[in-house]
């Protein structure tokens, strides 16, 4: 009996990209709009697939240069600009033959892809260290210095210790390690991308906690930045305890 349009469909949709280049040639000579259609789009899958590869085999490009390194780090920070809540400083080292598809600058990805893309790196890295910086003490020292704070914090954690660290931008002092500060890192290297997803969706969960202890001010949609709903309620309540102080003068007296 002839398989059925639907059942087609349904086999090359549920396929892992391994099992669709020998799924494609034993349907691609079937003359029905509908097989074809279906072949066309794993065919489609395929290319997606082999783009994104090279992709991510680019963002190797500051790993394989530094080869001779054993443990390379890359290093990110989130929450420099939110007016609440702390600064978050992720570090990751990678494996070698690291293989984990679609890492890129956190911003630049969907809440939905960080979360999955978290639980992947948290899985298969060597070794991952978060550092924060409290709201006080950003008022305290500034906010620069904090994330120094944070990031010196996050390398220290690591287990075990890198021999390389791969910045976005920055140059953190007070370390050892020798240091490659990368401009829009996060973009160009696959550990600071890795980087500032893990630490992007920490502090994400973070600020979710937050909005329960301080429901006013909406910090689960607006994870502490300036968002209006955010500054009115600033307005009308005032600060809370996760407020930095130095970053709201304009709104609270």
């Amino acid at each position: 009996m002839e398989e059925t349009i639907g059942s087609i469909k349904a086999q090359l949709q549920a396929a892992d990209i391994r099992e669709l280049p020998a799924l494609i040639s034993r349907y691609e000579d079937d003359g029905r709009a509908g097989v074809r259609h279906a072949v066309e789009q794993g065919r489609k899958r395929i290319a997606a697939y082999e783009k994104e590869k090279a992709r991510c085999e680019a963002l190797k490009k500051y790993e394989k240069e530094y080869d001779s390194y054993t443990y390379i780090c890359g290093i990110d920070e989130v929450g420099r600009g939110p007016l609440a809540g702390p600064v978050v400083a992720g570090a990751v080292i990678l494996p070698k033959n690291c293989d984990i598809l679609y890492i890129n600058d956190s911003k630049k990805l969907s809440e939905k892809k960080r979360e999955e893309l978290y639980d992947v790196i948290m899985d298969q890295a060597v070794a991952v260290g978060l550092g924060y910086s409290t709201p006080q003490r950003i008022d305290e020292i500034n906010i620069l210095q904090a994330t120094y704070e944070a990031m010196r914090e996050a390398v220290a954690a690591l287990k075990p210790a890198p021999d390389l660290l791969l910045n976005d931008a920055v140059t953190i002092p007070r370390i050892s390690i020798r240091q490659v500060p990368i401009i829009k890192g996060d973009a160009k290297s696959i550990s600071i991308g890795a980087a500032s997803i893990v630490a992007k969706v920490t502090r994400d969960r973070l600020m979710v906690q937050y909005d329960e202890v301080y429901p006013e001010y909406g910090f689960a949609s607006n994870k502490g930045y300036g968002a209006q709903a955010h500054i009115d309620a600033l307005k009308k309540y005032g600060p809370c305890p996760i407020h930095r102080r130095s970053f709201i003068t304009h709104f609270c007296d």
